[in-house]
């Protein structure tokens, strides 16, 4: 698919000289999975007795008829078993992880966790009575107080444990709204763009929404003259992803705002990539009635390889009755959980949140304070935006849409031209870049950028690491055109070489537990 823009052409000035590429091999170990290690008998700890009488008033039908078939392996075992299988990874931890566009890998600072490790967090049940867990309720409401005062909104839930968890929050608070007023029935379609994360098309169709999605004008802004075409009497709300994964910050997010607002509907922020304008600008001040944050990427917790996340939804005081149960309270004298909401939508997950994730979060925000989150999202602005000045340095690699402006926190680049002039496409470049112990990242489909690839640095990464990322980026792209039989085939030097796509479309072949593995693989 072409462009339907003219790309960014690159700067007349080079920025610097390219940083040496340092050497680098994955480690390999022939590791076997940790269910076919061990012997019998063999122990890591010896688990005490139990110093109350079993319960033998268990129905025989609830019993196991035999033990789980857990390996048996002392500790070095498995601290060995971990530890190579860590050395056949990268993380952010490790490398420069720029290349995870959207999805905010940014350095978590590791006192954070020091507090959840802390018996104090770690040790907490969720059914535990709520006087005994006063201390972490605290952080809970406090956090939600931090979260209102960054986004505008009157009131958040923390329950939902992911993202796409919080924007299924909102659709269903949104659903709830029209229900009440008697036009759940007329309002059944979700407006979204093509460049706002499909999570927000997917949970509107998951909760029985028409989907209709926005593409973008010649400048790479949603078109809002298509919006004005798509609102109407059966609209319930405009779901939104500002600056989209572009990176492009939509100028006209007011007026898309009133335009959805005159129609009856509701506006919802999907703020994932709020990463560049933390302390910079507010989902309630652009007149959204809903929001979300990921804290798992914005806030610092880890993104952990999709998990385990955190989401927070922020609503309106109109739509504050809706919001998941229980929220938590505070009467002046103790903090406690409010499951008397009758106009609640209900549990999104068990019990009131993740919360490891919750108190990394609240430990950054107050760490940072508000004129920390305002640089941090500075910084990352100008990071991506020294980055993107780096990579249209080099040959084959252009920035669609909008040409001559900045970008927010990200960049969705386009390696077109450098496919159509050596037939390696990008996601051979990505994996030649694992050979210099990197990644990246090339985007959701459809690829309505062609060839594309979505850097996100943050502002974690200094000067000499985007230097050091670009320079990558740079040999990649000369051995495509020197020499691109090396990169068709890469990588080279990981532990994994290249797999067979087709099997990952095939449910037969899919094995995502060890019972899966041994039936469909080991018993082949």
């Amino acid at each position: 698919m072409k462009s339907d823009s003219s790309p960014v052409t690159p700067a007349d000035a080079k920025i610097g000289p390219k940083p040496p590429l340092r050497r680098f091999h994955q480690a390999s170990w022939d590791e076997p999975l940790l269910f076919e290690m061990g012997s019998p008998g063999e122990r890591g700890v010896l688990v005490p007795a139990p110093d109350v009488p079993l319960d033998d008033s268990l129905p025989d039908a609830l019993r196991r008829a035999a033990p789980p078939a857990l390996p048996e392996m002392s500790q070095p075992h498995v601290l060995r078993h971990y530890l190579r299988l860590s050395q056949e990874n990268l993380g952010v931890d490790l490398n420069i992880d720029v290349g995870q566009g959207t999805c905010t890998m940014k350095y978590s600072p590791k006192v954070n966790d020091q507090f959840v490790r802390d018996p104090k967090v770690a040790e907490l049940h969720p059914l535990q009575d709520e006087r005994t867990v006063q201390g972490v309720l605290e952080i809970m409401h406090r956090l939600e107080g931090l979260l209102r005062e960054i986004s505008g909104m009157a009131r958040f839930s923390l329950q939902p444990g992911a993202g796409s968890a919080a924007i299924y929050a909102n659709v269903s608070m949104i659903r709830a709204y029209f229900a009440a007023r008697g036009e759940a029935g007329q309002r059944d379609e979700v407006i979204t763009t093509i460049f706002s994360h499909p999570s927000n098309a997917a949970c509107a169709k998951t909760a029985g929404y028409k989907v209709i999605t926005l593409y973008p004008d010649a400048d790479g802004y949603p078109d809002i003259e298509a919006l004005k075409q798509a609102v109407g009497p059966r609209t319930a709300a405009l779901f939104i992803t500002n600056p989209e994964d572009t990176g492009l910050f939509n100028p006209r997010i007011e007026e898309f705002v009133r335009i959805v607002h005159d129609a009856g509907g509701l506006c919802a922020y999907d703020q994932a990539n709020a990463n560049g304008i933390l302390g910079i600008t507010r989902a309630r001040d652009a007149g959204f009635d809903l929001c979300h944050f990921n804290l798992h990427k914005t806030f610092s917790t880890p993104h952990a390889c999709g998990g385990p996340a955190a989401g927070a939804c922020g609503v309106t005081e109109e739509l504050a009755p809706y919001l998941p149960t229980p929220t938590v309270e505070f009467d002046g004298d103790r903090y406690h959980l409010d499951d008397d909401r009758p106009a609640s939508i209900g549990k999104i997950r068990p019990f009131y949140g993740v919360v490891p994730n919750l108190v990394r979060a609240y430990a950054w925000i107050m760490s940072m304070g508000g004129a920390g989150l305002r640089e941090a999202a500075e910084v990352a602005v100008l990071n991506n935006n020294y980055l993107m000045a780096k990579v249209l340095e080099i040959r084959g690699a252009s920035v669609p849409y909008a040409a001559g402006r900045p970008r927010i926190e990200q960049v969705r680049y386009s390696w077109e031209r450098l496919a159509e002039e050596t037939g390696v496409h990008s996601e051979d470049l990505g994996l030649r870049t694992a050979d210099f112990g990197t990644h990246y990242w090339t985007s959701h489909h459809p690829y309505v950028v062609p060839e594309p690839m979505t850097l996100e640095p943050t502002e974690s990464y200094s000067k000499a690491d985007l230097d050091e990322y670009a320079a990558i980026l740079a040999e990649v792209a000369r051995e495509a055109y020197e020499e691109p039989e090396t990169v068709r085939t890469a990588p080279h030097r990981s532990t994994v070489h290249r797999t067979r796509e087709d099997v990952l479309d095939d449910p037969a072949t899919w094995a995502v537990t060890w019972r899966a593995y041994r039936r469909k693989v080991l018993q082949k």
